[in-house]
């Protein structure tokens, strides 16, 4: 499959190197599709990223990165926090490469299909701005919701699978970045 859905763009399907396009502005350079399964830290089944405890490995932002929503600093304290936790805990490669889960993707050709999420091998430029550059394939469905404004929210993995970090966003109108590392 050479094309992705994406929640964003109202179930419009993407090229990878559409895909590419859209991710630029956030200084995040598309290298390749991942084509075999990702490996991630395990966490008990049904137990997601946000709802693991220390007990999973999870590490939270510290409390001067969580981000309201409505502040004016919120774009700078929530890329400060993203950057901080991905570097401490071992997100990126020696080039700065790391997994990106971006849309949902359907086994086969049946658009009734399961859908799984499809992880891209990116990297991270030394131009780049997750948040200000509003690239809609980071923002958070949920907050939809209750905002106008761009919010984030997405998944990255490091390639050897030792860590997983999530940004994302909670019921009282705050972002953080989360990180599980066992």
């Amino acid at each position: 499959m050479d094309s992705v859905t994406c929640g964003y763009c109202a179930a419009v399907t993407l090229t990878d190197a559409e895909i590419g396009d859209v991710l630029a502005p956030a200084g995040l350079r598309l290298v390749e599709r991942v084509q075999q399964d990702v490996l991630l830290p395990p966490l008990p089944r049904h137990v997601s990223p946000a709802s693991a405890g220390a007990e999973h490995g999870r590490f939270d932002s510290h409390p001067d990165e969580v981000a309201d929503l409505n502040t004016s600093d919120f774009a700078d304290k929530v890329n400060a926090g993203w950057h901080r936790m991905a570097t401490e805990y071992g997100l990126f490669d020696q080039r700065r490469e790391f997994l990106l889960a971006v849309g949902r993707g359907r086994l086969g050709e049946d658009p009734d299909g399961e859908p799984y999420e499809v992880w891209f091998r990116v990297q991270l430029l030394d131009d780049w701005d997750l948040v200000g550059s509003e690239v809609g394939m980071l923002r958070s469905g949920f907050a939809t919701f209750f905002t106008q404004r761009f919010v984030p929210e997405f998944t990255m993995a490091s390639l050897d699978g030792r860590m997983m970090l999530q940004t994302t966003v909670w019921g009282d109108g705050t972002l953080s970045t989360i990180v599980i590392r066992p």
